[in-house]
């Protein structure tokens, strides 16, 4: 039987990217988004809304349903400000907005596979963050601080789930070609050929796949609650 992957808005950008090279890796790829259906055949799909208490029970019920098992979950789902604005402006709802998708949804799905992973004795857990996690952008405050709850998270249950031999990890990208980041192409095309990066291109979902691939086979078995930066050398401290 198959290993097992959720791969949490696993139909676009970083989560295809992702979803593609645990699937190559031979996982059966479940995976969730806001749409109503999904045109990925090979994937079994389940609406869910992260932040949504009751969209996440019953899409965990209608995998185990489907697959009797869960070995990885990959928490990618997440969301941008749908305005950025200077944190002297930003709005309360924004930054509630952005903590229940990105933190608070993430943290409680969490929660609840790490149980059916006790139970099976089994699993890993990986969290996709963002360099915002410790890179500060003032006019995008809820986002960052949403990634560094993410980070903490990471350690925390890292912590907790060592004692069962589940691994947890996170993934911190840089900066990565999407739909996402697609409005912001030409800022970043300036700032990556003014020599902001040490490997001067854009990041690719593919980058981001092959580095949780290789947590999700275990090729890091002495390693747990670390962060792996996919970020081209951004954060490289440089003079």
């Amino acid at each position: 039987m198959k290993p097992v992957a959720l791969v949490t808005g696993g139909t676009r950008g970083i989560g295809l990217g992702i979803a593609r090279a645990l699937q190559r890796d031979g996982f059966e790829i479940a995976t969730c988004g806001i749409r109503p259906t999904c045109e990925i055949p090979d994937f079994f799909y389940c609406p869910c809304d992260v932040a949504d208490r009751a969209a996440r029970e019953r899409m965990l019920a209608a995998i185990r349903q489907r697959f009797g098992r869960l070995d990885v979950l990959v928490n990618n789902a997440g969301i941008a400000p749908a305005v950025r604005a200077d944190i002297l402006d930003a709005t309360e709802e924004s930054f509630e907005r952005l903590i229940r998708t990105n933190l608070q949804g993430p943290y409680f799905l969490t929660q609840a596979v790490a149980r059916w992973m006790i139970e099976q004795k089994r699993g890993c857990i990986i969290n996709i963050s963002s360099i915002s996690a410790t890179v500060a952008s003032v006019n995008r405050g809820d986002y960052c601080i949403s990634k560094a709850g993410v980070a903490m998270a990471t350690q925390l249950w890292a912590a907790r789930l060592g004692e069962f031999g589940i691994s947890v990890y996170e993934v911190r990208p840089g900066i990565i070609q999407t739909d996402m980041t697609a409005g912001v192409r030409e800022k970043y095309d300036k700032l990556i050929a003014g020599g902001l990066l040490v490997q001067a291109r854009w990041g690719l979902p593919e980058d981001v796949g092959k580095a949780v691939a290789a947590l999700a086979r275990g090729d890091l078995p002495y390693s747990t609650g670390q962060v792996i930066y996919v970020d081209g050398g951004l954060t490289v401290r440089r003079l």
